[in-house]
């Protein structure tokens, strides 16, 4: 492990409190991650989701203890580890109708993509929770502050979608491996996009971006881009300015659904003035500076390829490490 590295684990560690539920019973305690050769967890979908609705009743109500806890909790706010009650806990005045989740049993994991307000402005938000026995061990928090952001989604649209709520027949459900590599191989894509494709894109493709549409857009500030359709913008070759997508993450792989949960960062060294996109024509990088974005990405796959995007990001500082780094090294 790294020095850096080494460093962000003992603050984590010193940062990171007992639960404020009660102590858990001796069969509460940590499990093995079920990646890494270990029994796999057993529990199912209407459980996940059970202790989802319980957890986003209780941060509506501003009140934690209405949370089971694990007897030890890791829970991170834009990247930052708090401790359980901190942040959005303390701010909440709403919380919207969006309502998009999804559940892999395998890892007990849940996530939820929705919105919050906070007494005027609202926001996107995502949440991840890793459940055993019932109780949360992990939550990973996302709140796309656009009044903190440099970068102001206008339009925001939160839709319900079809597409991303289908359950799929057992014939067209992927490996999970597979369905990684396809989320895996977006980010290569994206990763100094020079018009080569390493994942599969579905004809009816699109993509929403802190709740703006930003592929068959015509009306999105980025007009010459985003009117185009998901493979069209990365056979052009418009993101090579994307410098680095660091510390990629897979948490939630929900197979039934066909939906792979993704976070990482993307990183922009800002050296890059202008460039040529694959038809040769020159356009202007849009950052001129030392930039990162911390991300949520939920996958939609079907037909072997990439149907529906739902990203939610917010800006942070260049090269950031993240609480979770212990994890994707574990785990990659």
């Amino acid at each position: 492990m790294t020095p850096r590295r080494i460093l962000m684990a003992a603050l984590l560690a010193a940062s990171l409190p007992l639960a404020v539920a009660s102590a858990a019973s001796p069969e509460a305690q940590w499990r093995p991650d079920p990646r890494v050769n270990a029994a796999p967890v057993t529990v199912t979908r209407a459980q996940l989701y059970a202790v989802l609705d319980q957890y986003l009743a209780a941060l509506k109500a501003r009140d934690p203890s209405r949370v089971r806890w694990a007897p030890r909790v890791r829970n991170t706010e834009n990247n930052v580890a708090l401790h359980v009650g901190d942040g959005l806990w303390g701010t909440i005045t709403a919380l919207g109708s969006y309502d998009l989740r999804f559940a892999d049993p395998l890892t007990g994991q849940v996530a939820f993509f929705g919105t919050v307000t906070e007494t005027e402005e609202t926001a996107a938000f995502t949440v991840r929770l890793k459940v055993a026995d019932g109780r949360v061990e992990e939550a990973e928090t996302l709140v796309v502050r656009q009044l903190d952001s440099g970068i102001k989604f206008e339009g925001q649209k939160f839709e319900h979608k079809p597409v991303m709520n289908e359950m799929l027949p057992a014939a067209q459900r992927l490996p999970r491996e597979r369905m990684i590599s396809l989320a895996d191989g977006y980010f290569d894509t994206l990763q100094l996009n020079d018009g080569t494709l390493f994942t599969r894109f579905h004809k009816n493709c699109n993509r929403v971006e802190n709740g703006v549409q930003t592929t068959h857009n015509p009306n999105f500030a980025v007009v010459p881009v985003s009117r185009l359709g998901c493979e069209e913008q990365f056979k052009a070759g418009n993101y090579r300015y994307d410098t680095r997508l660091r510390a990629r993450r897979f948490p939630l792989v929900d197979e039934e659904r066909g939906i792979v949960l993704a976070s990482g960062f993307i990183d922009h060294a800002g050296t890059l003035n202008e460039y040529q996109l694959a038809d040769g024509t020159t356009v202007k990088a849009p950052l001129h500076r030392p930039h990162s974005f911390y991300l949520f990405e939920a996958f939609k796959l079907k037909d072997n390829s990439i149907e529906q995007i739902e990203a939610n990001f917010i800006t942070v500082p260049y090269y950031m490490p993240s609480p979770w780094d212990d994890w994707a090294e574990n785990t990659r």
